[in-house]
């Protein structure tokens, strides 16, 4: 399985800085306010990070929130190198037509520096337990998410279409212009689900949707769904979607995998961790702070003024 990041090519590659161990690695604007949380993209491309990620919540936390595609549109026009995304895009409460249009403009603002991590959402955001039309049990997210995927990869072409999946249908639509062009990938804004991963009972569901685009957002089952995935955890992963890939007899190409926390203070010690990681087939780390008591504006601009941990 070829794990080069989509992003180190096409207007992706110019941005690439010498990181530890080769892993990519980028910063989520958690907090502060819209005009804070721009200038920490463009403080986050000068310190040498390589991915800038807002994110996408519906009332979750008496916290200010913004809406991530005017601020990754701000971002794109004040950036020129750093790939751009949200950890992570709720597909399931928002229309994909509209996604598609979103998506589409912040690409091109952007030259082809769009990722889009995308997962089936949780409970506790208000867009969907607040909404009675909203689907809310799981199986119904995952319907939802599959289908708006499916929309996505049809929208890219820039062809009409009609579309008819299992919750989602219109009739026939177009969509221009087509995204940025990537070496390697082509006219599409590179997708990455989120894939729950347990080495003992693999989620084949989940996993095969991520082999069907371009990377996995790693994230662990069960108990362990809030820990940060380890050097073991990764690469039994990537080891069972090797294995897959040729079983399912998918075509080898670009495909990242991604995994997010919060890295040691001490700089030694988040840079072993980060070439741990990318030994055992990670691409990309997402330093990702959610405790709004600690990840403060400030010190989440001090973190990226930092820049990232370096051998």
């Amino acid at each position: 399985m070829d794990t080069t990041t989509e992003t180190e090519t096409g207007a992706g590659r110019a941005g690439r800085a010498d990181t530890t161990a080769g892993i990519r690695v980028g910063f989520v604007g958690s907090f502060g306010s819209a005009p804070q949380v721009v200038d920490m993209a463009v403080t986050a491309e000068d310190a040498g990070w390589e991915g800038f990620f807002s994110w996408d919540g519906m009332s979750i936390m008496a916290v200010d929130t913004f809406d991530p595609w005017s601020i990754l549109a701000a971002a794109a026009v004040r950036t020129e190198r750093i790939a751009l995304g949200a950890m992570v895009f709720a597909l399931p409460r928002r229309k994909p037509w509209e996604v598609v249009r979103q998506a589409l403009t912040v690409d091109h603002l952007s030259g082809g520096r769009l990722v889009l991590p995308v997962g089936v959402g949780v409970l506790d955001d208000g867009g969907f337990s607040a909404v009675p039309d909203q689907p809310q049990a799981l199986r119904d997210r995952a319907q939802q998410l599959d289908d708006a995927l499916d929309f996505l990869d049809r929208a890219w072409a820039g062809e009409p279409f009609d579309f008819s999946g299992r919750r989602l249908s219109t009739a026939q639509m177009q969509f221009l212009p087509r995204p940025v062009d990537r070496e390697g990938v082509g006219r599409r804004v590179p997708v990455w689900p989120v894939g729950v991963w347990d080495a003992e009972r693999p989620p084949t569901r989940s996993l095969d949707r991520t082999l069907r685009h371009d990377g996995i957002v790693l994230q662990l089952r069960g108990e362990r769904g809030f820990d940060v995935p380890t050097p073991d955890d990764v690469a039994s992963l990537v080891a069972w979607l090797t294995a897959r890939r040729a079983e399912l007899d998918v075509a080898d190409g670009p495909y990242d995998v991604v995994v997010q926390g919060v890295l040691p203070t001490d700089r030694a010690a988040a840079a072993d961790q980060l070439a741990a990681l990318r030994a055992a087939g990670a691409t990309w780390w997402v330093e990702s702070r959610w405790n709004p008591e600690t990840a403060t504006p400030t010190s989440l601009l001090d973190a990226i003024q930092a820049g990232p941990p370096r051998p």
